[in-house]
């Protein structure tokens, strides 16, 4: 079942919802319960059920792009069949150096400072970077070896991730204060939306999941089934979470940033409950972790085959595994150097902002796309029209906005560099190559 990518489609619906569930429940819901209690208290359900309202509408958005263009690369492959190379480029580069690598260094940050809570030579910086080291090693063998292998590692940890979070949501809802879930005011717009931006990074990585779309089995029924169960257990997860924090914590709860959940589960079940909560939390994020590396270097791995990257061993499959090799190492290496030199709250924000740019394209890309439909193919089609995407954009509009100054400009000169590197380059490219790599490519590719 080899692609004309030389890849292999190996992966069924279990296998990319597990993806999906082990890319997006990473770090996030392990600190951030403390940042939502304490910004806004007890409505801070409120956030996660708007946050978890836009997902739902951006997963719409990707569902029926994904069951339209089913090659390898995800949001990038979806955006440049919409909008052309240039598109591609600037995607490709928020996915691989805004999105997924800072993401990758924040989680594995987050990683060693969990760890850290129980074994206090975790704060050595040798050690610390030792660590890294090892853990990038290890996940860049198993993938490079063979994407069975690879999501077979995903299903595991999303098994071992989701285990400690529903035994402190069954064990917990018995010993909610009902008065710590309860208010009085609605909390102010510019903060809720300012919370609302750092717990988005919560439910960022589905896109990151489907970047093996060149692998999955009948993508165009599994992929759209896939996110739909995966974000209705996610979002599940995240209130029963969030509302057991809150009624066993209250307001204390927002005195416990660096594990939150640990310190909840003291309150449930005893000096027991952290351990379980810290290995639960490490164990959830090296499962992030090896979600990502299974997923971004196919972004990598596209992008070289289309000329994005011009760095055409990228676009190489080991001839034995069937494995984009050069890009897995490529990747795992960038993101070892930056876990070793980084910090993770800094890095969860410009994710977080890379990441609503991409999703700002998939939505529009479907707009698109709607104008190119091939009415002979059997697609997933989103219901009620034009509504999703176009609710989407205006909410990721309005996300945005709740960005800082500082960040606006570092995501801006960010822009404006990657929109002269790729000018740049098209000026150098021989005319004949320059009119085919500005043409987007089939969607029925």
């Amino acid at each position: 079942m080899h692609t004309d990518e030389g890849l292999k489609r190996e992966i069924g619906t279990l296998g990319l919802t597990s993806n999906i569930i082990n890319t997006v429940i990473g770090a996030g819901i392990f600190v951030l319960p403390a940042l939502v209690s304490e910004g806004l208290g007890a409505s801070g359900i409120l956030a996660y059920l708007f946050c978890g309202f836009l997902i739902a509408m951006v997963m719409l958005c990707f569902a029926e792009a994904g069951s339209k263009i089913t090659i390898t690369g995800g949001a990038y492959a979806y955006i440049e069949a919409a909008f052309g190379k240039y598109f591609g480029f600037i995607t490709t580069n928020l996915f691989i150096f805004g999105a997924a690598l800072m993401a990758t260094a924040a989680v594995a940050n987050a990683v060693a400072d969990t760890l850290s809570y129980l074994f206090p030579i975790f704060a050595n910086w040798i050690f610390r970077a030792s660590f890294f080291l090892v853990l990038f090693t290890g996940l860049t063998i198993i993938n490079v070896r063979g994407v069975k292998e690879g999501i077979t590692l995903v299903k595991l940890t999303t098994v071992l991730k989701l285990a400690p979070l529903l035994l402190l949501i069954f064990w917990g809802i018995g010993k909610v204060n009902t008065d710590n879930l309860t208010w009085s005011t609605t909390p102010p717009l510019a903060d809720f939306g300012k919370i609302s931006l750092i717990l988005f990074f919560a439910f960022q990585g589905a896109e990151n999941s489907l970047s093996v779309s060149g692998e999955v089995k009948t993508p165009e029924k599994t992929i759209p089934k896939s996110i739909l169960l995966s974000i209705v257990v996610i979002l599940l997860i995240y209130l029963g979470v969030q509302m057991v924090a809150q009624g066993v914590m209250g307001d204390a709860l927002s005195g416990f940033k660096k594990a939150p959940l640990a310190e909840t589960a003291k309150n449930i079940m005893g000096p027991f409950g952290v351990t379980i909560m810290i290995l639960g939390a490490a164990i959830s994020m090296f499962g992030y972790l090896s979600s990502d590396i299974l997923n971004m270097p196919r972004v990598i791995f596209r992008s070289a085959i289309d000329g994005v990257i011009p760095i055409k061993p990228l676009a190489k499959t080991h001839p034995r595994f069937a494995t984009p090799y050069i890009s897995i190492i490529a990747f795992t290496l960038l993101g070892c150097v930056l876990s070793i030199a980084g910090g993770f709250r800094q890095l969860a924000v410009l994710s977080t902002a890379s990441v609503l740019l991409i999703y700002l394209g998939v939505a529009l890309a479907v707009i698109k796309l709607r104008a190119n439909n091939d009415p002979g193919r059997a697609t997933f089609k989103i219901w009620g029209g034009l509504i999703v995407p176009v609710l989407s954009v205006l909410i990721i509009i309005w996300f945005l906005t709740n960005l800082t100054g500082k960040e606006v400009v570092g995501m801006s000169v960010f822009l404006v560099v990657l929109s002269a590197v790729y000018y740049v380059r098209t000026l150098l490219k021989p005319k004949h190559n320059s009119a085919k790599a500005d043409a987007p490519f089939s969607v029925l590719k």
